[in-house]
């Protein structure tokens, strides 16, 4: 990724993150603490800790309410709902794939138990609701941030099928990695303008924006999940393909009707063992899982960039979404 963060996601941080801190104050003690642990606040113990994410889904929903010609506070309540419900995605998510490091320590699940874990993600997606709801103008964007998480749900189901199929075909992988990533991402890029009561030209075009953004985001991630370096991601080398997970690069590998393409679903068949995983790499790269990957990838931003020339926007804002989006899929310009 880029060496210098966006003027964006420090502007994200210092408006978001005491605001989501204040949204985590409505909670009870024990799911509060969960939380806060969750998002980085603090240790298992309730000690202050610096790990908090970039608040990257709250920038965009800052920067859409700019995009409308209001100011960033007025987006500031979609910025916590959004990563209010990201967080519950990310605690829930950890459960169902027994994942048990994330941003470089312990998973939540693993250190306060499956079922605290499991109840913090309720109260974070029950409390997004409560936050979002109490902001003005926000029907509309409650139904955003509603249908936005029934999609991510759908998605994750799917992720979840897909496990038990050798048979996923690259279409229905992207229709579920547009579900499960996407759909939030592109209620970011839009809920601050649906908060400052946008044209709906102006709202879809963000919308857009941000699905194409999303699929790119995924794709990336899913490259940085079998080939990306530990100590950026924060979890261990391979942990895709250990845990068999059909990712974009696999699926795309796996339909690709080479020879590689059939060893590796050969090797898909049994559990991996950690030693074979730098040979799946392998096997994932040779089939063309990693080139088609990367390639669609770079598609996907150049559709969301263009989809900004087809808007009415602010200089400023403008050059910020293009910056962000270039930031948070890893490509200089």
């Amino acid at each position: 990724m880029t060496a210098v963060m966006p003027e964006s996601l420090d502007t994200s941080r210092t408006m978001v993150e005491p605001a989501v801190r204040a949204a985590l104050d409505r909670l009870d003690p024990d799911t509060r603490r969960v939380a806060g642990y969750q998002l980085g606040y603090w240790d298992e113990h309730g000690r202050p800790g610096s790990l908090g994410g970039k608040a990257m889904r709250g920038a965009f929903a800052l920067l859409s309410a700019r995009a409308a010609g209001a100011t960033a506070e007025r987006g500031l309540p979609g910025a916590v709902a959004v990563e209010l419900v990201h967080n519950f995605s990310l605690l829930h998510d950890d459960v169902m794939d027994r994942d048990t490091e994330r941003r470089h320590r312990p998973t939540a699940w693993t250190v306060f138990g499956t079922s605290a874990a499991i109840l913090a993600g309720d109260v974070l997606l029950s409390t997004a609701a409560e936050v979002l709801g109490e902001a003005a103008e926000a029907q509309w964007a409650v139904r955003c941030l509603l249908a936005a998480t029934r999609r991510l749900i759908a998605g994750q189901a799917a992720d979840l099928r897909f496990e038990e199929r050798a048979d996923v075909g690259l279409d229905e992988c992207i229709a579920m990695a547009r579900d499960k990533t996407a759909s939030l991402l592109s209620c970011a890029t839009s809920i601050g303008a649906v908060l400052a009561a946008a044209p709906a030209s102006l709202t879809m075009g963000l919308a857009a924006y941000g699905d194409h953004l999303g699929l790119a985001f995924q794709l990336v991630d899913d490259l940085l999940g079998i080939w990306g370096d530990p100590a950026a991601t924060g979890k261990p080398v391979g942990s895709d393909l250990l845990s068999r997970k059909k990712s974009l690069p696999v699926v795309a590998a796996l339909t690709a009707g080479n020879t590689s393409a059939d060893e590796l679903r050969e090797l898909y068949r049994e559990p991996i063992a950690e030693a074979d995983v730098p040979h799946a790499a392998e096997l994932v790269a040779a089939a063309g899982g990693r080139d088609w990957a990367e390639s669609e990838a770079s598609r996907q931003l150049d559709l969301a960039l263009s989809r900004l020339d087809t808007l009415e926007l602010p200089d400023d804002v403008r050059r910020e979404l293009t910056e962000l989006a270039q930031f948070v899929t890893g490509r200089d310009r």
